[in-house]
């Protein structure tokens, strides 16, 4: 009988835990990734001081680089200057610009990529894609996994709460995600990746379903743990599809319609995701989720970002033209202005003002 296994890109080390950044050398050195110390270490030039006066230290053959911004430039940049080191691996430590920079950096000079965030404001941590500004707006371009995922909870306790509430907003969407890829399957026979979906769908359960708040590290345990998860769960089935449906669509429509108004990725996809299981009839489901959403201080009504009923049914209507070819409740219901309106007014009646 044939024995029949697959090989699932995932991160050598995941490290999570209180202090784990003071251990980093020792991962490394321990996991071979990094014997010698020799590390191009990708930081911001502001807030990433800070963590180089902590960290350098203990990583004395380490070269430091400081990325200026999120864009393709700045990526190919760091790429440039690191181009000429004999480096065992590329440090990314900082945010999600910085580790998006990193990612793009590492793989365009053929190094293994060690991300250590300082937040956890989304699931781009450990996902095989690179978001970085480019002169035609934003673009999203492939690379390989982390090799190594070190997060310090006590770190992400310093970071501004905003960014933890973000990242929850972008862990529970996953469950909308995995209900628009169901849907897909039914009506157009998309092939589903049953542990990709596993992954992601769990990951969002566990954050959905933790009586904690940001401010405990047994729930920032999970959360990081489910957006390393969702990373995983993208490189599993080879695109977004287990974190991204008609969430993710409203979210990009924000992005694109309002730029300079536009409030963090978790926040309106947390909102997208609440509204999105409105639509597809799931009503107690989605009152439950907007009733965790505000638990945490997220938004579940497009006035508590900023914006009136008539721009969020622009939002609506717009959205499933920022990901052509993805099929969601947004393309399947296929609404029009007065239609969206209307499930507003029930979906706000639902779950109350």
């Amino acid at each position: 009988m044939p024995v029949l296994t697959r090989l699932i890109p995932s991160p050598v080390v995941v490290d999570i835990r209180p202090g784990a950044l003071d251990d980093l050398a020792g991962v490394l050195a321990d996991e071979r990734i990094s014997h010698s110390g020799r590390l191009a270490v990708a930081v911001s030039g502001g807030s990433g001081s800070k963590l180089r006066e902590r960290v350098s230290p203990s990583l004395p053959g380490a070269t430091w680089y400081e990325v200026g911004g999120g864009t393709l430039d700045d990526a190919i940049r760091l790429a440039g200057d690191i181009k000429a080191g004999h480096y065992d691996a590329v440090v990314g430590l900082g945010g999600g610009k910085i580790i998006d920079c990193a990612k793009f950096a590492a793989a365009r000079v053929g190094l293994p990529l060690v991300a250590v965030p300082t937040n956890l404001a989304h699931d781009g941590l450990c996902s095989p894609v690179a978001t970085l500004d480019n002169d035609a707006g934003r673009g999203s371009y492939g690379v390989p996994n982390p090799i190594a995922v070190v997060i310090d909870l006590d770190v992400i306790r310093e970071a501004p709460a905003r960014f933890v509430r973000s990242g929850i907003g972008d862990a529970v969407s996953n469950i909308s995600a995995i209900a628009d890829w169901e849907l897909s399957h039914r009506v157009n026979g998309e092939k589903i990746d049953g542990l990709a979906a596993a992954m992601a769908r769990q990951a969002g359960e566990a954050v959905l379903r933790h009586p904690g708040g940001i401010g405990e590290n047994d729930f920032l345990q999970v959360l990081a743990e489910a957006l390393v998860l969702s990373g995983i769960a993208m490189s599993v089935s080879g695109d977004s599809r287990p974190s991204s449906g008609a969430c993710h669509e409203i979210n990009h429509a924000f992005d694109l319609l309002f730029p300079r108004r536009a409030a963090s990725h978790g926040e309106q996809c947390g909102l997208g995701a609440a509204f999105a299981m409105y639509l597809r009839g799931a009503h107690e489901q989605s009152v439950y989720m907007a009733d965790v959403l505000r638990r945490h201080g997220l938004p579940v009504l497009p006035e508590e970002i900023g914006f009136t009923v008539d721009e969020f049914v622009r939002v609506v209507e717009f959205a499933p033209e920022t990901r052509p070819g993805r099929y969601t409740i947004l393309e399947h219901l296929d609404l029009k202005t007065h239609q969206i309106k209307d499930f507003y007014v029930d979906y706000v009646k639902a779950i109350g003002s």
